[in-house]
């Protein structure tokens, strides 16, 4: 019995001392750094792609979920930094709009510095009935124009959600296109025209 009583102790010393040296989790410093030491300049793929913004940040550390007032705060000063149209026009053509949605190349380390990018709209979107295989993570955009129309209300819109969607979902995971130099401003020209062009696939 008394042998039992000493085992017992002596199994509560050791929980004790586990318990006072149980391990720390490491600070968000300490993770950046093994993220960034595993990273190193490539080609044109720099290790500041690992740098984020404030609204990065925010997303990040609230699983998404900001509180209302940040996100909203948030949302403005990406709106308020959408640049539009610099000669006022926004449809080029639907034709290239069409290769751009289809291409997902494009800043990766093997791209030649300057070599346009694609947006692999159909990773995650539908955009025409002809094109089967697309994905489903963003809504469909079949019969977008057609369903909206091309009033002024729509292509501000339309042009800011592809420039920054950030502008009306703090934390949506669709890329910066053209707030972070992913498509050129001709790109998104005929990326709107894709979706607004009554002539376009999309609005067949």
């Amino acid at each position: 019995m008394k042998l039992k009583f000493a085992m017992a102790a002596l199994g509560a010393v050791a929980l004790a001392g586990c318990a006072s040296m149980m391990y720390a989790p490491p600070t968000k410093e300490e993770t950046l750094a093994v993220i960034k030491s595993s990273f190193k300049d490539r080609g044109i793929a720099k290790i500041d792609r690992l740098n984020q913004t404030e609204l990065q940040r925010v997303c990040s550390e609230t699983g998404n979920n900001p509180p209302k007032e940040v996100r909203e705060r948030l949302e403005k000063a990406a709106l308020a930094a959408v640049k539009y149209p610099t000669d006022s026009k926004w449809l080029g053509d639907y034709k290239q709009g069409e290769r751009v949605a289809q291409t997902g190349v494009g800043l990766q380390w093997s791209d030649k510095e300057g070599a346009p990018a694609g947006g692999n709209c159909y990773a995650c979107h539908q955009l025409s009935k002809a094109e089967i295989s697309f994905g489903n993570i963003g809504p469909s955009l079949y019969n977008y124009g057609k369903l909206r129309g091309n009033t002024e209300q729509t292509l501000r819109y339309t042009w800011a959600k592809i420039w920054n969607t950030h502008a009306f979902n703090a934390c949506s995971p669709m890329p910066r296109f053209g707030d972070a130099g992913i498509l050129t401003e001709a790109q998104i020209k005929d990326v709107m025209a894709l979706l607004l062009d009554p002539a376009s696939p999309v609005n067949q």
